[in-house]
C-alpha cells in the first residue's frame, strides 16, 4: 500500500504541474504530463474502492486521450 499511496502523491503533484504547464509553456507536454499523473493515480483508488474517483479519473484521462490524438 506504501507504494500506492506514494504514486497517489506523485499524481498529486504532477496533476498541478500538468496544468501549470498547459497554461504557460506547452499544450501537448502539459497533456501529456497530465495523462501520466492521472493515470499513475488511478491504482490507489481503486485498491481503496473509490470508485467515484475512479469514474473521474477515467473520464479526465478519456479526455486527455482525445486532445493528444488532435493534436
Amino acid at each position: 500500500m506504501k507504494a500506492l499511496s506514494t504514486a497517489r502523491i506523485l499524481g498529486s503533484g504532477l496533476v498541478i504541474v500538468a496544468y501549470f504547464i498547459v497554461l504557460h509553456v506547452n499544450v501537448t507536454t502539459g497533456v501529456v504530463l497530465h495523462f501520466v499523473a492521472d493515470a499513475i493515480s488511478m491504482p490507489y483508488f481503486i485498491a481503496t474502492k473509490h470508485w467515484d474517483i475512479c469514474i473521474m479519473l477515467t473520464f479526465l484521462l478519456v479526455v486527455s486521450m482525445s486532445k493528444l490524438f488532435v493534436l
